[in-house]
């Protein structure tokens, strides 16, 4: 069971997290959403489109990404998150300011996606202290220069080892596991040698207990292995969604909702007893 505010996820198929970047600079949709309305538009027909889960994040954490303030960020995000209140689906909100989550949580969001692995002084405290879930994701280095030399004696157990670590923290904080999902962090800080190895390796994470999701749509790594440009990465990013759901992923954060969505129930459809 995954719990996730007022909601709750028995997880007997997988999930569709849907992106709604409220940014200017984001590495695929950058400036399509960017106005409150436009991000509201978009949000409802994600949830038109099958999604399970909408994210909204409203700073870009892209490798070289400059970083806004809390205050910009919230600019961004909150009359979106406030303009969809009530909708059929939870709100995650994407972010690692402290700020920004309890004010978003305020707001309605269900759910804090946190690069960060909520390592910031004080973002533990604020997701005790609500019954939000909570996805806890590794990078190595900051988004302004994670790309540069990433190096790891073996990827996927350091990751895992990290990912542990934070979960304890996390539990001990008061979170409980049921509100916890782990995130392996394709391509922050990893060589595409190293996303093919967690790709491979992904049911490891499953020992650790808690949901893993796969966020891959996209990704500079589906451009080095098709040859394609951002914008016409949707199969490569569908099939790597479908693949990472094969592994043992629960939930998978894409752009191409619709298309993802309809791979999966193919997916379910065969595994259906």
């Amino acid at each position: 069971m995954f719990l996730c505010g007022k909601f709750k996820f028995d997880l007997s198929r997988p999930l569709v997290m849907g992106i709604v970047n409220v940014t200017p600079d984001s590495f695929s949709d950058g400036g399509c959403h960017i106005s409150t309305w436009d991000a509201i538009a978009h949000a409802v027909k994600l949830i038109e489109d099958g999604a399970d889960i909408l994210d909204i994040g409203g700073e870009s954490t892209r490798p070289g990404a400059a970083t806004v303030s809390e205050q910009e960020e919230l600019d961004r995000v909150l009359y979106v998150i406030e303009g969809l209140r009530g909708i059929s689906v939870p709100i995650s909100i994407d972010t690692y300011k402290p700020g920004v989550m309890r004010t978003a949580l305020a707001a309605g969001a269900s759910m804090v996606n946190d690069i960060n692995a909520l390592q910031a002084e004080g973002a533990l405290a604020v997701v005790a202290g609500s019954d939000a879930a909570v996805c806890l994701m590794h990078k190595q280095g900051k988004p302004q220069t994670m790309q540069q030399r990433p190096e790891y004696l073996n990827v996927t157990d350091e990751v895992e080892n990290f990912l542990r670590e934070r979960m304890v923290a996390a539990e001990i904080a008061g979170i409980a596991r049921e509100r916890i999902v782990i995130d392996p962090g394709f391509g922050f800080g990893k060589t595409l040698g190293h996303n093919l190895d967690l790709l491979r390796g992904l049911e490891a994470f499953l020992t650790l207990g808690a949901p893993v999701l796969a966020g891959l749509s996209r990704k500079s790594m589906l451009g080095a292995i098709t040859g394609r440009e951002v914008g016409d990465r949707m199969a490569a990013s569908v099939a790597a969604a479908l693949l990472a759901v094969q592994r043992g992923a629960s939930i998978v954060r894409v752009h191409d909702v619709r298309e993802t969505t309809d791979a999966l129930k193919i997916w379910n459809a065969l595994n259906e007893e």
